[in-house]
């Protein structure tokens, strides 16, 4: 049996909720040190459901060295600063999406961590779902052969009242729109599975159903390496909501991720059905989903403490996704395609 590992929360907003499940759910594999925020109204509320114990003091819990871990869920503007601090105290890092509102900032945090010598995972849980995973089997198995088309649609949608609130949508504290803060869930999945493409060519913009800084909709074609070519899109005015999908085509077969179930048809007459669909936050409550594939997450982080790996969402998994979503929107504004960093 390994260690049960000492982890503090950092944050305890609306995004915490889940991780705070997941945390209970594995607590013979994990103690909750220290559940922190700024604000006493937060705390207040965070205590009516979760029973760990509260701090308002971010030193003494980078001073306490019997804990050995954090989960941030900040936000994005404010990831650096924080992993920063952590790192240097000598504490590993898992941290909600995105690494931080620029791909600057998001190689600055990665190279924290990596100088400091602690492990980075990235709460990116939809490479946990129980399609995707089987997914990412048959891939890395060739049961579809080499990849012909790959393509990517993200379909949610969000109120105005959500980006009615202070920060939402906007480029200083989130970074971006629905690129970073909502499709990057289903992008890291994609690139995870079929790597990042070489070239994209896209358009991106603001349409009428919102009032916000920054882009609520992006088409795109791509191209990758090997020759295979894909779409995208991505958008949270689709009302009202509909679940995200991911189609891969190899020269054998073809397989549908469509909302968690994955449909897979073989020409040479097999087929599969695996997960199941199910709500991942597409609608106007982004916290309609069960913590299952947060379990997943947390899950995997842990037992990367414990053999010494790097956790399966690592920091440098994470760029390749902050890359693409960079390339996406200077194709848009500069109106050519853009090749995308590789390193």
């Amino acid at each position: 049996m390994s260690q049960r590992h000492r982890i503090a929360l950092i944050g305890l907003g609306m995004g915490a909720t889940p991780h705070a499940q997941s945390l209970n759910d594995l607590k013979e594999r994990v103690e909750v040190a220290a559940a922190y925020t700024r604000t006493a109204a937060r705390a207040a509320a965070f205590a009516a459901r979760f029973d760990f114990p509260l701090s308002h003091d971010l030193d003494a819990i980078a001073r306490d060295r019997s804990i050995g871990s954090v989960l941030i869920a900040a936000p994005p503007n404010v990831h650096l600063e924080l992993v920063r601090r952590f790192a240097d105290a000598g504490k590993h890092i898992l941290l909600e999406k995105p690494l931080e509102v620029s791909p600057a900032r998001a190689e600055a945090l990665v190279l924290a961590c990596e100088r400091a010598g602690v492990r980075l995972g990235l709460v990116f849980q939809h490479r946990f779902r129980p399609g995707a995973l089987r997914l990412a089997q048959l891939l890395t198995g060739g049961e579809l052969g080499p990849i012909a088309v790959a393509n990517v649609n993200v379909p949610w949608w969000r109120p105005q009242s959500y980006y009615d609130e202070p920060g939402r949508g906007t480029m200083a504290r989130d970074g971006g729109g629905v690129l970073i803060t909502q499709a990057i869930h289903v992008l890291d999945l994609f690139v995870s599975l079929v790597g990042a493409p070489g070239e994209v060519a896209a358009f991106a913009g603001t349409t009428a159903l919102h009032r916000m800084e920054t882009e609520d909709a992006v088409a795109a074609a791509m191209r990758f390496k090997d020759g295979a070519i894909g779409s995208l899109m991505a958008s949270t005015a689709v009302y009202p909501g509909f679940g995200e999908r991911i189609e891969i085509v190899g020269t054998r077969g073809t397989a549908i991720l469509a909302g968690g179930e994955l449909r897979v048809q073989l020409q040479d007459g097999g087929s599969e059905v695996a997960g199941e669909s199910g709500a991942s936050g597409g609608g106007a409550d982004p916290m309609a989903f069960s913590n299952d594939a947060h379990r997943g997450v947390l899950t995997d982080f842990l037992d990367a403490l414990d053999t010494g790996r790097d956790p399966t969402a690592n920091g440098r998994a994470a760029l390749k996704v902050h890359w693409l979503i960079d390339a996406l929107l200077e194709s848009s504004r500069s109106a050519r395609p853009i090749r995308l960093r590789q390193t």
